[in-house]
């Protein structure tokens, strides 16, 4: 098989509706829009969610609470999840990226303070819980907020 040889599975594809090119071509004269009406004319037509002027649904509805455009949000790993890392290690963003601790950085890192640590680390981070804290010094590491 060669490249000029390759062809869409059959069914597939479909022609483009050529509009108003005749009579012959079913979409001749009206191109398929009908007589007259708002429909039919250019650039014509209702916006999205438009009901004819009775009160829409987005309107009818009543409205809760706010999105907050500068909410950061941070990727969550608790201690427990610290402890396959050997003694002596430096924990940063990158490295738990790269050992599937976690999938995405995000705005940055949180470190809280779920489940027990057995390891000395040096943990760099965005955001810890006091907690957390607490317990990797008393493990013998250190925390430091990059």
């Amino acid at each position: 098989m060669k490249i000029h040889e390759l062809t869409p599975a059959p069914g597939s594809t479909s022609a483009r509706k050529r509009v108003g090119r005749g009579i012959g071509s079913g979409t001749g004269k009206t191109s398929g829009k009908g007589h007259k009406g708002q429909k039919a004319r250019s650039g014509g037509g209702v916006r999205p969610g438009f009901e004819g002027g009775q009160n829409p649904l987005f309107r009818r509805l009543p409205k809760r609470g706010f999105k907050n455009v500068n909410r950061k949000e941070y990727a969550i790993v608790n201690l427990d999840d610290l402890n396959r890392f050997e003694e002596g290690t430096e924990i940063t963003p990158i490295v738990l990226v790269e050992t599937g601790v976690i999938k995405d950085v995000k705005d940055g890192i949180k470190i809280l303070g779920n489940g027990e640590l057995t390891v000395k680390l040096t943990v760099k981070a965005n955001k810890f819980s006091q907690s957390a804290i607490e317990k990797i010094q008393s493990a013998g590491g250190q925390t430091e907020v990059i």
